[in-house]
């Protein structure tokens, strides 16, 4: 039964992952890759299996970042957006331009990721400092913290003339994903198999702080692990494609109603469903104003604010 699911999951992710190739605005067929036309050929091969390789690989990272997140603030509704993660990454960014303009794609990371490490370390401090006992402040004060490091954003922004650029950023779109602009998101991969590795200490520093030092964890060591995964996974993914809203707070949540909480046990379904996800919504926005797209933050904003309403419903002591 276990490996039908298996099966029948890889089908899924395997028709829609087809549909994406051969969605867009060039017509590209089976019949004209299989005669060897070299615009068609040219056309998959620039475009087209970058665009879809782009969506697999943060549509993964990000759900799994999102359940590292979960795990390390011990809080199912934190995730890269409602922590600061997300906008820490992009006022590193903006000061990444600013400060080493004619800097390789690399270098520009380092400084998107030491500004998403040090915003989300402060706000995981924080959170332990305080110890909140209604799961739903966290999401609202991690949004009003995002909201403060986006304005500090938006300043450098003005200040410097990049808002023009700021649109490309704040809103994720695959559509100027080519060849050669998309293989740092390939960092996902590591990040994804080390938070496997390290899915039990997560799942013990989710417990609680005196529980994992009781079973011989370093505990800031553990957090400090995670946040620096989470960081990794979200410079990566605004960098290449911009921010994509609610998906590393609706997919890991989703995914445990149905499977539970064994972080073992759910990361590779979470990382699946984010994919897939990811994907649908995509196809949705190159389809509903064919020819021109949607950008697919628009999409995920509005099924997973639906979804978050839910969540947080779905608890009555927070309804």
């Amino acid at each position: 039964m276990f490996l039908y699911k298996r099966l029948l999951a890889g089908l899924i992710l395997l028709l829609i992952a087809a549909a994406s190739l051969f969605i867009g605005v060039a017509d590209i067929s089976l019949a004209s890759l299989l005669s060897g036309d070299q615009q068609t050929w040219s056309i998959t091969l620039v475009s087209r299996i970058p665009r879809l390789l782009a969506i697999v690989l943060a549509g993964a990272g990000l759900s799994v970042a999102g359940l590292i997140m979960q795990q390390v603030t011990q809080n199912r509704f934190a995730s890269p957006s409602t922590v600061g993660t997300i906008d820490c990454a992009l006022l590193g960014y903006v000061i990444g331009l600013v400060l080493f303009s004619d800097a390789s794609q690399w270098t520009l990371l380092g400084v998107i990721f030491a500004f998403a490490v040090s915003g989300t370390m402060i706000f995981v401090k924080f959170l332990q400092r305080l110890k909140f006992k209604n799961a739903v402040l966290v999401p609202l004060i991690g949004i009003m913290y995002g909201n403060v490091v986006s304005a500090l954003t938006t300043f450098f922004a003005y200040r410097f003339d990049l808002t023009q650029s700021m649109s490309s950023w704040t809103t994720a779109n695959f559509a100027s994903v080519l060849q050669g602009s998309y293989e740092v998101l390939y960092l996902a991969i590591p990040v994804c198999v080390l938070a496997y590795l390290y899915a039990s200490q997560f799942s013990a520093a989710s417990i609680g702080e005196s529980f994992a030092r009781n079973i011989g964890l370093d505990f800031e060591k553990i957090v400090l692990i995670g946040v620096a995964l989470v960081a990794v996974s979200s410079a990566s993914v605004v960098m290449i494609v911009g921010v994509i809203p609610f998906l590393g707070l609706i997919v890991p949540n989703m995914v445990s109603l149905f499977m539970g909480d064994n972080m073992k046990k759910i990361l590779p379904w979470t990382a699946y469903w984010g994919t897939v996800l990811v994907l649908v919504c995509d196809i949705l926005g190159r389809l509903v104003i064919f020819p021109y797209e949607m950008p697919v933050s628009l999409i995920i904003s509005i099924f997973g604010g639906g979804v978050f309403i839910y969540l947080v419903l779905r608890d009555k002591a927070n309804a």
